[in-house]
This record gives structure tokens, C-alpha cells and sequence, in this order.
């Protein structure tokens, strides 16, 4: 008679069973999970939207172009008027004629009733980082009100000096469609 082999299994294989874990912890781990994909998600759509208004913008810019103000318009006698923040009821619901590169970013963004949206602040953001910051540095997305204030003014300027043309600001624009781009790709490079 020949002996039955005895079946052994080495002891670092064997399974054993999860000693003070509880499934609450795997479910814990797992919305964490899933919420980070959701804010990755999240943050993925809106550079894609800002990308879109930035091309919107540079649209406005392409037909139309203003400095030392945010729009034109044609008023009820053919003449074209500029108007600034604080004279824009003056156009009232008129169709512009041409916007700065703020006013470009305001107007693609909705309007001037979209001003204080996120999606317009944003377009601002990377527009000034595309400008003034540097390739390297992250985008600072939400800076403090009067430090978001001092870069539209940066904007501002940039588009109001005398030597600046209408190409400048379009390149610009499509620079910063580029970094959209580049920031859309970093993104999704780290999920």
C-alpha cells in the first residue's frame, strides 16, 4: 500500500483573516476614493470651459478690439462709444462693437452680469498667470479678492499701453488657450 502525500501549505501563504479591521474603513477609503475622482472630474470640466471662453473671448477680441475701456457700442446715432465698469449702464442692452481683453474674457464669460463668475475670475486667473507668472509655478486659482482685484489691473494696463495692438492681445489670448491646454493635461496625467 502506498501512503497518501500530505497536503501542506506554506505558512506565508496561507490566508488569514484581517484582525481589528472593520468594513467601515474599506467603505471610508472608498468615498475618499470616489470623491477625489469627482473633484478631479470637476476641475477637469472647468478647464475645459475655460478653455472654450477664452476662445470665445479672443472672438470678441478678433472682431473688435478697445483700450481704455471695457466695450464699445454704436449708440442710437451710428457713434461708437467706449464704456468702463463704471459707465456701462450707458449701453444698456446695445450689442458691443468690441471689448478689451477683460472685457472680452467678461463677455464671453455671459456678460457683465457673469463678472464675479467663477468661470470668468478663473479665465483672469490663468490670463494673468499666462502673462505674469511663470511656467513653472502652479496657477494660484483663487487668490485673495484684492490680489485678484490688482491682477485684472495688471490687465488692464497691459491692454491700455499705447504701443499695444490688437495681434498682442490675440496672441495672448491663444497663449492662454495653450495653457489651458497644458493645465487640462497635467490633470489628467495625476488622477
Amino acid at each position: 500500500m502506498t501512503p497518501t502525500p500530505e497536503l501542506t501549505v506554506p505558512r506565508s501563504t496561507q490566508v488569514r483573516p484581517r484582525v481589528g479591521r472593520h468594513p467601515w474603513w474599506d467603505r471610508r477609503r472608498e468615498q475618499r476614493r470616489l470623491a477625489g475622482e469627482d473633484r478631479r472630474a470637476a476641475h477637469l470640466a472647468e478647464l475645459h470651459h475655460i478653455r472654450a471662453l477664452v476662445g470665445a473671448a479672443r472672438a470678441v477680441v478678433g472682431s473688435g478690439w478697445v483700450q481704455h475701456g471695457w466695450f464699445a457700442y454704436r449708440d442710437e446715432h451710428g457713434e461708437h462709444r467706449t464704456v468702463t465698469a463704471a459707465t456701462l449702464q450707458r449701453m444698456g442692452d446695445r450689442p458691443i462693437t468690441g471689448a478689451c481683453l477683460v472685457g472680452a474674457i467678461v463677455q464671453a464669460g455671459g456678460g457683465p452680469a457673469a463678472v464675479r463668475s467663477q468661470p470668468v475670475q478663473r479665465a483672469l486667473d490663468l490670463t494673468w498667470h499666462t502673462l505674469h507668472g511663470s511656467e513653472h509655478e502652479p496657477v494660484h486659482w483663487c487668490p485673495a479678492p484684492p490680489v485678484r482685484a490688482a491682477h485684472v489691473r495688471d490687465l488692464t494696463r497691459w491692454n491700455d499701453q499705447p504701443a499695444r495692438t490688437s495681434a498682442e492681445v490675440l496672441s495672448l489670448l491663444r497663449a492662454v488657450e495653450r495653457a489651458a491646454g497644458e493645465e487640462i493635461a497635467r490633470a489628467d496625467a495625476h488622477p
